[in-house]
């Protein structure tokens, strides 16, 4: 009698790298700001993330998926508080004129690149359940908040295996377009969440440019 189990999904594996490079690089921003406007010294945070990433890169070779989990939203939590936070005393200091112009311009920089790296790794680990949720979904289209162009174009009989998965690199343009042209672009962006995530996105972004650049150069 023939089998009719159903054949077993070969899942290929993102490369997890390329995220916590950008983890690595966030904390590497956040230690390139002035001393005033960090939280504590300036490579306290990069030391957090390494050492961080020790258990998280352990926990997902062990297949603790989500202990690995946990832990980049912990990482991600880190960054992004540690950003705003930084952010709030950078417009505090432009009120009460404490700073100077160079000071200004090295701080709105290292803080638009932190910008776009977290929301980057908030978007890839979010969208469709992360990157462990896109590898194995079953569904031959996978459920995600943004419509790639390359979804569309693949062929709706492709198997689930072979379909277009999107990766970290695929969310950091997007996260690098909407802080520069202030929108996603190429990709449509379908779910409530992301929308919020993306105005979040712009709404700093354009505080960085418009409140915190704009008056270093003027003092300049």
């Amino acid at each position: 009698m023939p089998s009719t189990a159903t054949p077993k999904l070969k899942i290929v594996r993102e490369p997890r790298w390329p995220a916590f490079v950008a983890m690595i690089a966030a904390g590497c921003m956040y230690w390139a700001m002035p001393e005033p406007f960090s939280v504590g010294p300036g490579w306290a945070l990069l030391a957090v993330v390494i050492l961080l990433l020790i258990p998280l890169s352990a926990s997902y070779k062990l297949g603790r998926f989500d202990i690995s989990r946990n832990l980049t939203f912990f990482v991600n939590g880190v960054l992004t508080a540690a950003m705003i936070f930084s952010l709030g005393i950078l417009i505090w200091g432009i009120a009460q004129h404490k700073y100077q112009p160079t000071s200004l311009l090295r701080c709105s920089v290292a803080l638009w690149v932190t910008n776009v790296l977290v929301f980057a790794l908030w978007y890839w680990k979010l969208d469709a359940g992360g990157p462990l949720g896109r590898e194995t979904a079953q569904k031959r289209r996978i459920d995600s908040s943004f419509l790639f162009p390359q979804m569309m174009q693949q062929a709706e009989d492709c198997a689930p295996e072979d379909r277009w998965r999107p990766h970290f690199m695929d969310y950091l343009f997007l996260a690098f377009n909407t802080s520069t042209a202030f929108s996603p672009t190429d990709t449509a962006v379908l779910s409530r969440w992301a929308k919020a995530g993306m105005m979040l996105q712009a709404l700093i972004s354009l505080t960085i440019v418009a409140l915190i650049a704009a008056r270093a150069v003027n003092i300049l």
